[in-house]
């Protein structure tokens, strides 16, 4: 028996069929194409409509894929791991809806809050899942529903961010393909530049929470960029020296999809060319947890079994890390 790698064997997607423009935020806030499109790369976002539609939505349509692709009977899951900002409720969690809405009845489940970094979080979480040898089949999905923080009068904000979900099926691989290392970092320091202050045990709702705006997403955009381009960037490079990796080593980039600058920062601190970096920022802009998966769901037809990718990403908190892994399929 060779040894046990944690590695992806099926991947999927879902994305609302609502497309807010560029155009269309025009109309709403004091902004334009032009402007959005040169500081952050966006050209329009999915939207999920619908009253009482939550982040589980979404998350279901993608397990249900997932399932599907890789011929798994639910029942055989182990776990359902959820990467989310914006969950359904405090409680029940959003993973615990999800399961029982596929049938997972053999499941546990629970969700992870790291913001953006969410999925490389909950990735290496159920990673170490199966590298205990006790888990053999575990869902993670990372999902946000954005627009039910956004305040669509901030127009530094509202243009970034969508709605959307993505995951993957996590299962040993004995041909030395999977999750080999990851690097995962946090610091409190950006508390007061990206926040959402509303709704937990030190603002608990009120009229007077409410009508201060405390539910809505905020973030000091300028400074947040900074902390962003130089620590997505290192960690990228420090994995790649820690494996011994060079530009040319590697297939793919799968970034977070924040904002195209920090995107090519990190990827030229790589050395790895535009050619190899994946990027739909400008179809679903930020979609904060289900930016990664998202990726690897757009481009799983250009990947090879073997192939080396480097997981990076940054989120409030301040949350950050990457992960090298080979495809396994």
């Amino acid at each position: 028996m060779g040894m046990i790698v944690p590695a992806i064997t099926a991947v999927g997607g879902y994305v609302p069929d609502y497309i807010l423009t560029n155009r269309e935020l025009e109309k709403m806030v004091d902004t334009n194409d032009e402007w959005i499109t040169t500081r952050t790369g966006i050209k329009e976002r999915r939207i999920l409509k619908g009253e009482g539609k939550g982040t589980s939505v979404m998350a279901v349509k993608v397990l249900e894929r997932l399932l599907e692709k890789s011929g798994t009977d639910p029942k055989d899951l182990d776990a359902v791991i959820m990467a989310t900002i914006t969950p359904d409720y405090f409680f029940p969690t959003t993973a615990n809806l999800v399961a029982t809405e596929v049938g997972a009845v053999n499941a546990f489940s629970f969700d992870m809050a790291a913001a953006c970094s969410g999925f490389i979080y909950a990735l290496e979480t159920g990673a170490n899942y199966i590298r205990s040898g006790n888990y053999k089949k575990i869902a993670v999905i990372g999902a946000d529903k954005m627009s039910s923080i956004t305040n669509y009068k901030d127009r530094n904000s509202c243009i970034l961010f969508g709605d959307g979900a993505g995951g993957v099926l996590l299962e040993p691989n004995e041909e030395g393909l999977g999750i080999y290392d990851t690097i995962l970092r946090s610091d409190a320091v950006g508390k007061e530049l990206i926040y959402l202050k509303g709704g937990g045990s030190v603002n608990p709702p009120t009229h007077a929470t409410i009508d201060a705006g405390l539910h809505n997403f905020y973030q000091d955009g300028k400074s947040v960029f900074k902390y962003a381009v130089t620590s997505m960037a290192d960690v990228a490079a420090e994995i790649m020296v820690r494996n011994n990796l060079k530009g040319d080593d590697i297939a793919f980039l799968v970034p977070h999809q924040a904002n195209k600058r920090i995107i090519d920062a990190t990827a030229n601190r790589m050395g790895v060319g535009p050619e190899k970096v994946m990027m739909n920022i400008q179809y679903y802009g930020n979609t904060t947890a289900a930016t990664i998966p998202l990726c690897l769901w757009d481009y799983e037809n250009q990947l090879k079994k073997g192939d080396n990718l480097i997981l990076a990403a940054f989120g409030g908190g301040f949350t950050w890390g990457s992960m090298y892994l080979k495809w396994a399929y």
